[in-house]
């Protein structure tokens, strides 16, 4: 019996999943490139688990991969998911496909970000090539709404760990890197911060994340500018974020910090902080049955992302 209803839970979220569409985020050259030998590669990495999860580096073209709930079942609302990897990877399966199609089940459109990973070899500036790809991601979400079913107006953007890091810096850091994008409407409407890297102070940072995207070693003055607890304005969006105690690879201050900033000045926040779980959890914190997913979902309706509910 409990065979049987799997099959049939795991065809109704087939059911409710649509097709996926993958689209080059730049229709002509990438801007901030230069030639190098960089080829899209993904594999299996088992150090985490036996099972592995899905793994991309050398991230030549970035790209969007959008997941897209039947029309019946949209609500208006979109999320472009950041997967984490500490600026050298992207864990683009449990970090980024298996959320989108979660997202689909509560009727949001998924667009999932392979951004590229800072690299001197390849760019002319690395440390503002990530945040280029997301507003670009974010502009482009914009324009082609209505295509979608998407509220111009409720479109968000999720990171996990570092890129949690990527999505903080696009919820502060909303001015345009590109003169191409000045007149376009950068700032996510909301922000999902699962367990994410946000400072890179000394003290609580994540020194990998910062290492590959600003240098080692950098100057005070650039690490404070994407220390994002710093950044916090009025004007820094609604933010849902989840940590667990025990992460021994993100300090859980790096949540705790943004989500006192975002106190501090006045912006919808809401922090779930869970004893045990480790880092890079995805979807399910190991050992409990708790669900940061649904009461994400629920937070998202609560703040009336989700239209009709």
């Amino acid at each position: 019996m409990k065979k049987i209803v799997a099959i049939i839970s795991t065809l109704m979220v087939g059911s409710i999943t649509s097709a996926q569409e993958t689209i080059s985020l730049y229709a002509g050259a990438v801007p901030n490139a230069k030639p190098c030998n960089a080829r899209d590669h993904e594999f299996i990495d088992t150090s985490w688990n036996k099972a592995g999860i899905l793994i991309v580096d050398q991230i030549a073209r970035p790209t969007l991969t959008v997941y897209k709930p039947p029309k019946e079942k949209q609500n208006g609302a979109a999320v472009i998911i950041c997967p984490g990897g500490g600026y050298s990877v992207l864990a683009v399966g449990h970090e980024g496909s298996d959320v989108a199609k979660a997202f689909n089940v509560a009727g949001v459109v998924a667009f999932v970000l392979r951004y590229r990973l800072p690299n001197d070899e390849c760019m002319v500036d690395k440390m503002w090539v990530p945040l280029m790809d997301a507003q670009e991601a974010i502009a482009w979400v914009r324009t082609n709404a209505n295509q979608y079913g998407i509220d111009v107006h409720h479109i968000g953007i999720m990171g996990f760990s570092a890129g949690g890091h990527l999505a903080s810096t696009a919820g502060t850091h909303f001015k345009a890197v590109r003169p191409e994008l000045n007149n376009a409407d950068l700032r996510p409407d909301f922000m999902l911060l699962i367990y994410p890297v946000i400072s890179f102070n000394d003290t609580i940072g994540h020194l990998g994340s910062r290492d590959n995207l600003i240098g080692k070693n950098p100057d005070k003055a650039l690490a404070r500018l994407f220390s994002n607890e710093e950044q916090v304005t009025l004007d820094t969006p609604p933010t849902f974020l989840v940590h667990a105690s025990d992460d021994d690879a993100v300090n859980p201050e790096n949540s705790i910090r943004f989500y006192k900033a975002l106190l501090k000045n006045k912006v919808t926040a809401e922090l779930h902080l869970y004893e045990h779980g480790g880092h890079g959890f995805g979807l399910h914190i190991p050992g409990t049955k708790e669900d940061w997913f649904a009461g994400c979902v629920n937070w998202m309706k609560a703040n009336r992302f989700l239209k009709g509910q």
